[in-house]
């Protein structure tokens, strides 16, 4: 029989077999879906994503720095505006609302582009974005992009939109070494993620499509018409979604960035850092380690504006510890501390410990130990108390430690611990608050009896001044107190200190020389230049601190 005529008599029967195969394949495909979905946990978050830096803020809460292995901290949904999330949802899945978690069209691109060999295919979900870059590994195969895709459906099926936004939203890369979107409003616009603007918002969603490229915005003219260009067809499909009206589209500006990468100063605040971070850690009776993984907000006492002007003026002044170095001889170094401390308080507002972190990671402010001369002369023969005691019998305290002691006389006797912290937070919670611990160390005569022979100074010639009380309604150009005095005199001149103080800051300035010891590794004192002078200087920088203080 022709095999024509066989095919014409057989073809229902083909058809039909035809048929059942193709349908028992894709019961057989549907059924074993559903046994994977079911057999399929959500796997918890890999480590790496999940930890956090400590980030710490001055007084006011400028932003000092961080410390951690990643810079990430996470934020609850509801402290992000609703313009920022949906500026994330208008660049990244506009559906992400109301889809499944998956886009089967963008799970047969990317499997199509693993077999042929193709570039990695983007146009995932939100969903399947959170489960790649948080609860499974990068490598590229079919069987982990079958899962990503089983897990974010399962993942949408069992926890809330906002949770699953939540979680993106904190572990998503903007750039500029942020994970997350606290980390990048910050890094980007330095503020916090709520007070991020329609268009800051707008151009940190465009800045997820390639972080890397983006991260140089406002530093290349190429990188940023780029990514305007993109900023506005983010504001656009927000406009046509509804999420802003037509008059907040008209009004969105494109917004100015940060300077990327950060200027040299960040090098200066690692003194501050490092004294709060061992103090928080202390406080919280954690290891410096869990601090910085934990993912706290360490409130300081610092005044970033006073610290960085007097980083300036130390640097400025000739004489300081910049400029008298090359003058003081060879392998001799000058250093210059500055303490600032609230009487009654003892809130620490100025620290600087030393020039260069990267040169000199030592603090002299904190640790170092100066010769005291003849400025503790003004506390002989006054009854002492508490942690004042000892001075009687110090030759070379901390500048931490004086600026202290004489914060107790401008407190009329009362002595207030040094502190740097005032409030930690973790997550948005306060974590720990910081109280001043003070108690009295001086009678009021005994203190009256240090400010009057610190005014006459250690040899009767002092600085004339008079006190804060008696100075109302003149101008606030100077302390109420002024005290310079030091170890060694003319060419021998080792040290110089200057104290200023009234009842609400005592300053202290401290001004020293070394140059290497004799065993590898030491050094000895070594006297001060002369040319400019040193208590001249001493004096002026003082003054000049004192003088910003008053405007800050």
């Amino acid at each position: 029989m022709p095999f024509r005529t066989r095919f014409r008599r057989d073809r229902g029967r083909w058809l039909r077999r035809v048929l059942v195969a193709c349908l028992t394949s894709l019961a057989v495909v549907c059924g074993a879906v559903v046994v994977a979905y079911h057999l399929t946990e959500i796997p918890e978050p890999h480590p790496e994503t999940v930890v956090q830096s400590t980030v710490f803020v001055d007084a006011g809460g400028a932003y000092l720095g961080r410390r951690g292995p990643v810079d990430r901290q996470e934020v609850p949904l509801f402290e992000v505006p609703r313009h920022v999330q949906d500026a994330v949802i208008a660049a990244e899945n506009r559906s992400f609302r109301t889809d499944t978690g998956v886009s089967p069209r963008a799970v047969a691109r990317a499997a199509w582009a693993t077999v042929s060999g193709g570039a990695p295919q983007g146009g995932s979900t939100i969903t399947q974005q959170y489960v790649k870059n948080a609860l499974l590994s990068p490598e590229r195969s079919l069987s982990r992009k079958a899962r990503e895709a089983l897990i974010a459906v399962k993942l949408d099926r069992t926890r809330a939109k906002d949770e699953i936004l939540e979680g993106y939203l904190n572990t998503v890369y903007f750039g500029r070494g942020a994970a997350g979107v606290q980390a990048a409003a910050r890094n980007y616009f330095d503020v916090t993620p709520g007070k991020l603007t329609v268009s800051q918002g707008a151009a940190l969603a465009a800045i997820v499509n390639i972080p890397s490229y983006y991260e140089k915005a406002g530093s290349d003219p190429g990188v940023t018409a780029r990514l305007r260009h993109r900023w506005e067809w983010v504001l656009d499909a927000m406009e046509a979604g509804g999420s802003i009206s037509p008059a907040q589209r008209a009004a969105a500006r494109f917004p100015a960035f940060r300077f990327y990468p950060p200027g040299g100063t960040e090098g200066q605040r690692q003194y501050l850092i490092d004294v709060a971070a061992q103090e928080a850690a202390d406080r919280l009776g954690i290891t410096q380690d869990q601090l910085a993984r934990g993912g706290y907000t360490v409130h300081t006492t610092f005044d970033l504006a006073l610290q960085d002007a007097t980083a300036e003026s130390v640097k400025a002044r000739a004489g300081g510890a910049e400029g008298a170095e090359g003058r003081a001889g060879k392998g001799v170094r000058v250093h210059t501390a500055v303490v600032g401390i609230e009487p009654g308080d003892g809130a620490v507002r100025v620290l600087y410990g030393g020039a260069d972190y990267a040169r000199q990671p030592f603090n002299d402010a904190v640790s170092g130990s100066v010769e005291a001369g003849s400025v503790l002369d003004p506390f002989d023969g006054v009854r002492l108390g508490g942690p004042l005691r000892a001075l009687h019998g110090s030759t070379a305290p901390t500048p931490l430690r004086l600026a202290a002691a004489y914060a107790a006389v401008a407190a009329d006797g009362v002595y207030a611990t040094p502190r740097t912290v005032t409030r930690i937070t973790r997550e948005g919670r306060t974590v720990h608050t910081a109280r001043p611990e003070t108690r009295r160390v001086l009678e009021e005569k005994g203190a009256l009896a240090v400010s009057a022979r610190a005014r006459s100074g250690p040899d009767g010639r002092g600085v004339p001044s008079v006190p804060a009380a008696d100075r109302a309604g003149a101008d606030d150009d100077g302390p109420g107190a002024l005290l310079t005095a030091g170890a060694g005199g003319g060419i021998a001149r080792r040290t110089v200190w200057s104290v200023g103080y009234d009842s609400r800051l005592t300053l202290a300035v401290a001004l020293f020389a070394d140059r290497p010891g004799a065993k590898k590794g030491t050094t000895v004192p070594a006297r001060l230049p002369d040319d400019p002078s040193p208590t001249a200087y001493a004096e002026e920088l003082t003054g000049t601190i004192w003088g910003f203080a008053g405007d800050t």
